[in-house]
Parts: C-alpha cells; structure tokens; sequence
C-alpha cells in the first residue's frame, strides 16, 4: 500500500472530530448544521421516523471496479462526506464495505442507503437479499433500504422490508423512481409511509408536482442525476452560467445549491476527489428569489427514463445486476 493511501486513512482514523455529522437518533427542528473533518459545512434532513439524513451525499452508479469504489470512497470519507448511495444492482456494495473498514471511522457517523433489486422484490426473497447486502458492506444495519423500482411485487417486498426496519436492521425504508401517483396508492396503503422517495430531479427536469405529494406525504425527496448527466448542455447552460458568475461559483455548486433550497436531498456521483470538494462546498451562499425564477424557466419536461413506457418496464424486467442504469439517461 502507497504512503499516501496510509496518510489518509490514518487521517481518517484520527480525525473523529465529526461530531458526527449527524446528530443521529435526536429530532432537531427543519435542518441541522455540523462541521465535516474537513470544515465544510453541511446540513441535514430529519426524516418522517425523526432520524437525520445529510442532505448531500455521493452516488457511485457504474463503479464496478471494487478497488476503484474502495478508492473513491476512501477520497470521499477524507474530504468529509458521510452519505453513500449503492445498490444491489450496481455490484459496488463490496466496495464501500472495505473503505468503510479501511478507514475506521464509526458506523454511526456514515449514512449507507442501499437498494432492492428487482430480482428479490418479493415478500420471501427480501430477507436474504438484505442479508448479502449487509456482508458485502460489512455491517449490521443499513441506514436507508429502498425499493430500486416500481415493478415487481411491490407490496410484498415492502411487508418484508416493514418487518426488518420493525427489526431495527434498517434505520429507513423507501422507494425510488415512484412518480406522484403512485406515490401516494403506496403512501395511502402501507402501514409503514415510505421515509425517503428517490427520483431524479435536475434544472430541466425539475418535478414539481411530485415534490408537492412527497411533501404532503411527508416523504424526503432524493435526487440522483442532479446534473442531468452532464447531457443537453447543462454545464454551458448561458442562465447557469451567469447565476455561476453572480455567486463565484460553478454551475455544479448552483445546481446543488438549488436542490438543497428546495429541501432536496442531493447525491451527485463524481471519481474525482476535486469535485467532491466542489460539491460540498455549497453551503455559504444561497440563491435569490431572481436566480430561482431564472432556474425555472429551464424546465423542458420528463427527460430520461420513463417509468409509464411499456418498453422500459420490459426492459428493466430483462436487466441483470451490473448492466448500467446510465445508458440513455437511465437510472
């Protein structure tokens, strides 16, 4: 192992000056703030079951290499984030258990959400499905299980899910690319209302309606893709761009800045450990009432996968664990 990659997890080890970056398990009012090893500083969510999640994290869709998960993972811990997004599907789980206990720091100072596949969205299948979720990050709990996507025996998985948080093996259950409508058939027939709905959520797809429902139902809206991954110009975007400038900031940081006004929880996916450092630092500036009205204008509809097309319900019925998510805007 290089000198470098032991500078940095004896860093980490040493560095428990987190305060964790939650204050996990105590309701605080809207938002609460912490001071990363780093000294960004950061906010956080506090959930419908009252515990907190932190309000931007890292996405690692499509890192399939295991060293270079562990890798990325490692940067991200030291430049101070504490929320990680995996899936069963993104065969990376392996990854982020070996930095996690690579590095040392304390399990209560990390968020881990992980997602069901389709494969095991069923009442019998959830169990041990979780099971190899848990030894593959090398951990005893998970802090948010979601179910990946709308198809499948949604219901049943969910019962199933319901018994392991009842269980106390999940700090939260909830569901990813659910749309409004059934969004709100799942909140009105489950015992357990979904903590956190996953759904992307960017300038130009920026979900309005769905958020109203996910509010009323009181469940966090999570955005992945937060930059439309990279595609229709988004970061030579004139508007953004003259926002950017306005602020002395990136069209990343303004992006983010703009989820995170929204109450927003946003998890860019990045390998490099500059940009994680760029995504962070977003919490000394805030937009005006002008920038936002600017930012709504770029509204161009449902752009990406589109859970209502019978062709991609087909497909993601036929997709294996490990084929990407990110081919022609799919997550």
């Amino acid at each position: 192992m290089d000198n470098n990659k032991l500078n940095r997890r004896e860093f980490l080890k040493t560095s428990a000056q987190m305060a964790g970056i939650m204050a996990f398990g105590g309701l605080i009012s809207q938002q609460a703030f912490a001071e990363t090893a780093k000294g960004f500083k950061t906010e956080s969510l506090t959930l419908n079951n009252g515990i907190q999640m932190p309000m931007l994290g890292l996405g690692i869709l499509n890192i399939k290499d295991l060293k270079e998960c562990q890798r990325v993972i490692e940067d991200a811990l030291e430049v101070g984030y504490r929320l990680f997004d995996t899936a069963q599907s993104y065969a990376n789980e392996a990854g982020v258990g070996a930095a996690i206990k690579a590095t040392g720091i304390k399990r209560e100072e990390i968020f881990i959400t992980t997602k069901l596949f389709k494969d095991y969205a069923t009442e019998d299948k959830v169990k041990a499905a979780f099971d190899e979720s848990c030894k593959k990050l090398q951990v005893d709990y998970v802090d948010l299980f979601l179910i990946h996507q709308p198809i499948n025996d949604l219901y049943g998985a969910w019962r199933a899910m319901s018994l392991l948080y009842k269980q106390k093996r999940i700090r939260a259950i909830g569901v990813c690319n659910f749309y409004a409508d059934r969004l709100v058939d799942f909140c009105m027939n489950n015992e357990i209302i979904p903590a956190v709905n996953q759904c992307a959520c960017n300038p130009f797809r920026q979900e309005l309606e769905l958020q109203k429902q996910c509010e009323e139902y009181r469940v966090a809206y999570e955005a992945f893709s937060p930059f439309a991954q990279g595609k229709n110009g988004i970061f030579s975007n004139k508007t953004l761009q003259e926002i950017a400038k306005k602020h002395n900031k990136s069209v990343a940081q303004v992006i983010l800045r703009w989820l995170i006004e929204r109450k927003i929880v946003a998890i860019p996916k990045t390998t490099q450990k500059e940009r994680m450092r760029e995504n962070l630092n977003i919490f000394d500036f805030k937009l005006d009432s002008h920038d936002k009205a600017q930012i709504a204008s770029l509204e161009t509809g449902n752009v990406g996968l589109n859970h209502r097309d019978p062709a991609v319900i087909k497909w993601l019925n036929e997709r294996k664990i490990g084929e990407s998510l990110a081919t022609s805007g799919k997550k």
